[in-house]
Order: structure tokens, then sequence, then C-alpha cells
């Protein structure tokens, strides 16, 4: 009797550009056992990041909202996984939320992430928990981290760690009334302030696209705090094009799709327009480029002249009057734009 192909899932709660730079390793998988069945499981907001990889069986979406357990919903859903009898399950991270789910879930083998932090016991939700003292941790992207982990489970590294992300074929009609093709976008925010390039930085790039005749619009997250910085934007320069709002993820991939170059700090956006084949100029000093910026030929990164000095868990710039973003070139960004550009003809 044939054996039965493996049953795997794959476990993601973290952010949405954690969840993109995740998939170059489970498409690993995919190459070495082309038959497995192959699940993920993020948080719902995720799904559209994950759920149209052509390689994937299903992608499961898990409620949530942040400081609330939606235990109806969540029952129902974990139930459901129990009964897929995974025959491996593999939480990326190791926190808490993924380690009891895993256990929940109750895969015949059990791999993940040893974290520091979380509940004392949490290492025993695992049957082949993996120190992360194991894996690469400077000079080294978190696309290859990942690889690196399923490299412990005989998986061998991927020939390509370029992401890959599609978008719902269902939103272009849409998607085209929002943003006209081969526009450069400019998305000023990031999850934290100190990642962020300043404003007038932004409006200096913008005037020498504009004075190129280079399409440009600007955008940023749905924050209170992400869209102050639209207002400030406006404040200097009212007559700025604004990407309109997008209500949902699944809309604003089939709108990133659409551009000619995406421009950005250290955002899950970036990694989006990546995973999408968009040409994307990332702008780093606050984070490592080295673990974040994406890989690719069409990628460019443009690095601050000075490096930050603030602890990795600052939200904010701890040194305000050297803020290190203010040391990206905007003659570097522009001439990365005008190489991207060039490059089409």
């Amino acid at each position: 009797m044939a054996a039965r192909p493996a049953k795997i899932l794959f476990i993601l709660f973290k952010y949405l550009g954690d969840v993109a730079v995740a998939i170059p390793a489970m498409r690993a998988v995919r190459a070495h056992d082309p038959d497995a069945e192959i699940h993920v499981l993020v948080a719902e907001d995720a799904l559209p990041i994950v759920q149209h990889l052509p390689w994937i069986t299903r992608a499961w979406g898990f409620p949530r909202k942040r400081g609330h357990a939606q235990i109806r919903a969540t029952l129902p859903l974990l139930a459901l996984l129990r009964r897929q009898h995974f025959s491996l399950s593999v939480d990326f991270v190791g926190n808490d939320r993924g380690a009891l789910v895993s256990l929940i879930v109750g895969a015949q083998k059990r791999v993940g992430l040893q974290a520091p932090l979380g509940f004392a016991g949490r290492r025993f939700c695992y049957t082949h928990p993996i120190d992360e003292k194991l894996l690469p941790i400077t000079n080294v992207h978190e696309s290859v981290r990942h690889a690196h982990l399923l490299q412990q489970l005989g998986i061998p590294l991927p020939e390509s760690y370029e992401l890959e992300v599609y978008a719902d074929s269902t939103h272009e009609k849409t998607a085209s009334r929002l943003l006209a093709e081969g526009t450069v976008i400019g998305h000023l925010s990031t999850s934290q302030p100190k990642k962020e390039w300043p404003v007038a930085c932004w409006l200096e790039l913008y005037r020498r696209a504009t004075a190129a005749g280079v399409p440009f619009v600007f955008a940023s997250g749905p924050s209170e705090r992400e869209q102050a910085l639209i207002s400030e934007l406006l404040a200097q320069e009212p007559a700025a094009p604004l990407l309109p709002p997008t209500p949902s993820l699944d809309l604003y991939l089939a709108v990133l799709r659409r551009a000619r170059v995406f421009i950005a700090g250290d955002t899950g956006p970036l990694h989006f327009a990546a995973g999408l084949r968009v040409p994307t100029i990332a702008l780093f000093a606050a984070t490592d480029a080295t673990r974040w910026a994406p890989i690719g030929p069409q990628h460019r990164l443009v690095q601050g002249e000075r490096s930050c000095v603030c602890s990795g868990h600052a939200h904010r710039c701890q040194q305000p009057p050297i803020h290190c973003m203010r040391s990206i070139s905007i003659a570097s960004a522009w001439e990365s734009l005008r190489s991207i550009l060039n490059s089409a003809h």
C-alpha cells in the first residue's frame, strides 16, 4: 500500500510583512515534495497574502482582534484543523499563540521555533522544538532564516529567495480606476515612526519626479498616526496626488500590482510589492537592510549614511536631532528611481 502524501500545516502569527517573507521557505517544501498537501494558517487580515499562491492546498484565516480572544469563532476553526490530521506542523514564529495552536491542532510531528520569553511550558507544545540559536543570526535575510529552520527537517534550501504574492484578478477593474498603470507609489508610513523618511524628503523626490514627467502618487497606512503624515504632506504641497483609500488588502494588492515602482521604508507593503514583481526602492537606516530589504535584481536599496542607535523595540527615534532616516540621500533615491525607469527602455 502506497504511503499517504505528507499533509503539512505552516503557522505564521506575526505582522503582514513577516508572512510575506516566509513564502520562499514554504515554496521550498513544495519543490522538495511535489505531492505534499500544504496548508497555511495566518491571521485573517493576512489571508490575501497567501490564499492565491498556486502551490498551496488551502489557506486558513485565524480570527484575531488585538487584545480580545474570539473564542466563539476560534474553537470551530481549531476543531476543523484538528480533523485534518496533519502529519507535520511548522510554527515559524514560536510565540504563545502559535505554540498553543500547534498543540491543539495536534499534528503527528509538531515543529516550532524555541524563542525566548513566553509562558514557561511553551516548548512542550512541540514534539520537535528547535532552538533559534541553531539558525543564522547576523548578515542573513529573514527569508533565509526561515529556510534554515526547515533545513533542520531535511528540506534543501531554496534556489531563490524572491518573494511571491498574487492579487485577486476579480479586483482588476476596480484597481484600474484607482491607479493608472505605470505610476510610481511613494508610501510614507511604516509601523514605527523611527523607520519613516521625513515628509520634506519625500516632497523633494516627488518634485524631481514630476519635473521629469514621472507619474507619482503618495500613499500611507490607515491608522490615525499614519494618516497624519498625509496631512503634513498636503500642508506643504496641497496639490500632491494621493492613492485613493482601498478598503481591503485584496484590493490593495490588485492596485499595487499596477505600480511601475514602489518606494518605502521597512514596511509590509514593501514586501507585498516585491512579491507582486513590482520593482522597489527600499529606504533603510533604522532597521537592518540585510535582514529585511527585498531580494532580487529589480530591487534597489538606498541606505542611510548614519546607522540607527535606537533599540530595535523603540517605536520612535531616541536621538531626534540626528534621526538616522534623515541621512538617506534624496539624490540617491532619485538616481535609483531613474535607474529602474531607464531599465525598462
